[in-house]
């Protein structure tokens, strides 16, 4: 694997590049989970442009990951009081299997005792047992579910999982 820079998203190129990320990772990897209605409609409203231009400005921090200067994945936090909020953290699946995903976690961990939190949760689709298998082996657990109403029909049913970070 070559070098993996974390980069905070903070221009307009940026969020392009992040948001054409998320249209392929989100096609391949939720497709055949959630089904390809729900996956367009998610995209527009919460990983297209204008929504993660939206979320910066709501207090979320983006992170691109490159490797080698090609886009690997991004990642998204927010601080809310002590806990930690890991809202994104995608790998596109040329990059899988690299260990990306927890040295970028161990990264977003360092920012998180920063904001003087002690704990990250975050939350995945119920039935996308890779990813649940992965935050398992990051160190998280599941400490409860959820559903919620996403508009246009969809819902996002979830398990939400935590760890602590000394």
């Amino acid at each position: 694997m070559g070098e993996l820079n974390i980069l905070p998203v903070e221009h307009v190129p940026q969020v392009q590049r992040v948001a054409a990320l998320a249209k392929e990772i989100w096609t391949e990897h939720y497709t055949p989970i959630i089904g390809a209605e729900q996956v367009a409609y998610m995209l527009e409203h919460l990983q297209s442009e204008q929504a993660i231009s939206q979320q910066i400005q709501e207090g979320y921090f983006y992170y691109l990951m490159e490797v080698d200067g090609v886009a690997a994945g991004y990642a998204s936090i927010k601080p809310e009081g002590d806990t930690m909020f890991l809202s994104k953290i995608y790998i596109h699946q040329n990059f899988r299997q690299q260990k990306i995903a927890a040295r970028t976690l161990s990264y977003l961990e360092e920012i998180a005792r920063e904001h003087g939190c002690r704990s990250m949760y975050l939350t995945v689709n119920k039935n996308n047992s890779g990813s649940i298998a992965a935050y398992n082996r990051l160190g998280f657990q599941k400490v409860r579910t959820q559903k919620a109403d996403i508009g246009g029909g969809f819902f996002m049913d979830d398990d939400i999982m935590e760890k602590t970070i000394a």
